[in-house]
């Protein structure tokens, strides 16, 4: 049977993988045009301005197909190999980019540099450069702003550094325009100063490039070990301790693979919790923590906790459970040298004494140690039962009235009803249910139903065993 929810997931990552290669690919396109129109213009105008900016478009067209190949690969589900999944090479893709912008930007300073302190070449007047120019600006605005709104749906750090990239070509080119237009007007009015404007918008071309490529590598290098945003293993510790019943987070370790967080989370819970409780814990934790991070892979490893509100009682069975154990019928006394326990626990059928009483002597060391108010543990030992019993069905009208005879003696006890016999082997066992008032006590509850027992087994003896069922009056009105 299809998962529906399933099946929306699957449709929406392929949705969104469509739209950054679709993104990517419009930038390659956009790239490769503009770089061209570049060249042709810079060759045919002498202009170092206008060449440094057909460099860089040629890194843009560069780290355009890059990006292309990157969120291809990206978007492959783990394997073997990745187990992480291939989100990683965005990064290694914004990487290359920066090394790229950092070349570009050596070349042009130098080139800059020997022009302004060598004969600068005359500049021939041509409307190209400008309209390529203004051209450029459209299409980076354009491609920019696509760029940048798939990158922030997709959370994808490649389509992030170019759509930065491209917005910062628009004031580069506006740059080189400035300068050509300057350039221009010093060779016309013979003003020797304004003639080093060309030269000098390519510093400042580089300047940009070089401030992008900063920001760029700095991303990248965080990206590539694992750094996360500041505050984000905050908010993500804030989130689950808002989880009611976690008592701490120890330890969150976060990375980033692409646009996917991995989140490692140690909690604290009550060591007294069950196996059933703590799993729904973590389910919890783990919806609290995608709320901030959607599409966030999230492993939570439980520690058990001791809690100040912890009962004596409860101590007590923490040590059994720590010790794969089960223990019931714990009572504590008070006396002057200090507390006294009684407890039964149950051992395997199959343990010899001495194993028995040894396990036991440990048991109750523990005890102690995790309770030094202990002055003194009485434990009975019990069999646990590892058989499935065949019992046979059994009616006696004399067992009946006396159990009912018996239970008259009580007057919380309503009525005696659903008695059932069995026999197993040569022994036979009773079980009944009782109706009691709703407001009765646990404690009384549990004091008439053993006194009960007690007084039925003194007139019959040859019932092994009788199991009562308590029931509030209510229940059995409706």
């Amino acid at each position: 049977m299809n998962d529906p929810i399933r099946s929306s997931e699957v449709n929406a990552i392929s949705t969104q993988s469509a739209a950054k290669q679709g993104a990517a690919l419009s930038s390659v396109i956009g790239a490769a045009f503009i770089t061209v129109l570049k060249i042709i213009t810079g060759i045919m105008t002498g202009s170092l301005g206008m060449l440094s900016e057909a460099a860089h478009s040629g890194i843009d067209l560069i780290a355009a197909a890059i990006t292309l190949f990157s969120v291809r690969v990206s978007d492959k589900p783990a394997d073997e190999d990745h187990t992480y999944g291939h989100g990683k090479i965005e990064s290694l893709s914004a990487f290359i980019e920066t090394v790229l912008m950092l070349a570009s930007c050596v070349w042009i300073v130098v080139e800059a540099i020997r022009r302004m302190l060598g004969d600068l070449p005359e500049l021939k007047f041509s409307i190209w450069p400008v309209v390529v120019l203004l051209l450029s600006i459209v299409v980076d605005w354009t491609r920019s702003r696509r760029l940048g709104r798939v990158a922030r749906e997709s959370q994808s750090q490649a389509l992030e550094a170019d759509a930065m990239h491209f917005s910062t070509d628009i004031w580069s080119s506006a740059a080189v325009l400035l300068g050509l237009g300057a350039t221009y007007a010093g060779q016309h009015w013979h003003l020797r100063w304004l003639e080093f404007a060309d030269p000098f918008a390519a510093l400042v071309v580089s300047c940009i490039i070089l401030h992008v490529s900063w920001k760029l590598a700095r991303e990248t290098v965080n990206a590539l070990l694992d750094s996360t945003p500041p505050g984000l293993q905050r908010d993500v510790a804030k989130a689950i301790e808002g989880v009611d019943g976690v008592l701490g987070v120890e330890r969150v370790r976060m990375r980033r693979s692409g646009a996917k967080y991995f989140a490692d989370v140690t909690v604290e819970m009550p060591r007294n919790m069950t196996f059933q409780r703590t799993e729904q814990l973590v389910e919890a934790a783990t919806r609290a923590v995608q709320q901030s991070l959607p599409d966030s892979d999230v492993m939570i490893r439980t520690v058990p906790v001791a809690t100040l509100a912890e009962s004596v009682f409860d101590r007590v069975r923490a040590v059994a459970q720590r010790n794969n154990l089960s223990i019931h019928d714990v009572t504590v006394q008070e006396y002057d040298d200090g507390l006294h326990v009684e407890q039964h626990l149950e051992l395997a059928a199959t343990m010899s004494l001495r194993e028995a009483h040894d396990l036991v002597t440990r048991i109750e060391a523990q005890m102690c140690s995790e309770v030094p108010e202990i002055a003194a543990i009485a434990t009975h030992i019990e069999s646990e039962e590892a058989t499935i019993e065949r019992p046979e069905m059994v009616s006696d009208e004399r067992l009946n009235a006396l159990l009912c005879e018996a239970a008259e003696g009580f007057e919380e006890v309503l009525d005696v009803h659903n008695v059932k016999m069995i026999r197993v082997g040569d022994r036979v066992q009773m079980s009944c249910h009782c109706t009691m008032p709703d407001d009765l006590e646990m404690a009384r509850v549990h004091t008439v139903i053993s006194e009960l027992e007690a007084s039925f087994r003194r007139s019959c003896p040859e019932v092994a065993r009788l199991l009562i069922h308590p029931e509030p009056a209510t229940d059995n009105m409706r």
